[in-house]
């Protein structure tokens, strides 16, 4: 059988300005996160059937809702797919994450997505139907392989996957790289993870820069490695306006004005500073 050559798909949800990544050569399909609501992942179900290729699988690339929620829509119109993740870490994370949603009303607009318990048999399934890889690698019936990655220090979220194609030249950072879009610095996220962040993203600058790879982040445009620099100064200008700052509205603030065009001020931003003005507190 020829190979088809691997393309790739990028839907932009408008929840959370967060990305679901759609890979593709001409035989199957393989989808990467599945956004922050039902309705915008119905959307991406019918971008991925419009294709008419199979979908063999679903990766979830962290514990994060935004990236997850998606997930009982996709498994009712995908029953054939496998719903993976790279470590039994990420498939804890996302079990912990929303049972805890669940428990603070924050699933009320997402009730299938609840986890399934004796007493909410209808619940969604997460144990059941969230498969842990035993592979570092998908590789697409018809071509192309998705090489993954997974051994980070915790970050923007306590464990997270990256895909690198060598087929595209791309390299997907999931939520190490937002682009023109807040970063989450919210609850979960504090100084030691932000250290370990910065850490990270200079091994990506050592190994990706003068590669001419394409940087596919979790939330944004795509981008080229100085995307990591952008990144890195972010969270430096971050962690210096909780320092300079008397109040969390000062810090949004001070964001703000050094990232006017930036999108989500109102939800990443604003939770971001509120944790970080608690903390210092």
């Amino acid at each position: 059988m020829l190979e088809n050559k691997l393309q790739v798909d990028v839907f932009k949800g408008k929840e959370a300005s967060v990305n679901s990544y759609l890979f593709h050569n001409g035989t199957s399909q393989i989808v990467v996160d599945v956004l922050r609501n039902s309705q915008e992942a119905k959307e991406l179900a019918e971008l991925i059937q419009n294709n008419k290729l199979p979908l063999s699988h679903i990766l979830v690339t962290h514990g994060h809702p935004d990236h997850y929620i998606g997930l009982d829509v996709m498994s009712k119109t995908f029953p054939e797919a496998k719903i993976v993740v790279a470590s039994k870490e990420i498939k804890e994370d996302i079990i912990g994450f929303s049972t805890w949603m669940e428990s603070v009303g924050w699933l009320e607009g997402e009730v299938n997505m609840k986890p399934k318990t004796d007493s909410n048999p209808e619940g969604f399934d997460y144990d059941g139907k969230i498969k842990v890889l035993d592979s570092k690698a998908l590789t697409l019936l018809g071509g192309g392989t998705l090489q993954i990655e997974n051994n980070y220090a915790s970050a923007e979220a306590e464990h997270l996957t990256t895909i690198f194609s060598e087929d595209l030249n791309a390299f997907f950072t999931a939520d190490f790289c937002y682009n023109g879009v807040h970063l989450w610095l919210g609850q979960g996220v504090d100084a030691a993870h932000i250290a370990s962040w910065k850490k990270q993203l200079l091994e990506f600058k050592k190994i990706y820069s003068n590669t001419g790879v394409t940087i596919y982040p979790g939330h944004g445009e795509k981008s080229t490695p100085a995307l990591f620099d952008e990144v890195l100064t972010y969270l430096n200008d971050f962690e210096k306006a909780v320092q300079d700052s008397n109040s969390k509205e000062a810090i949004i603030e001070k964001m703000i004005s050094l990232y006017p065009s930036w999108q989500q001020a109102d939800f990443l931003l604003l939770y971001s500073a509120d944790y970080h003005f608690g903390l210092k507190s």
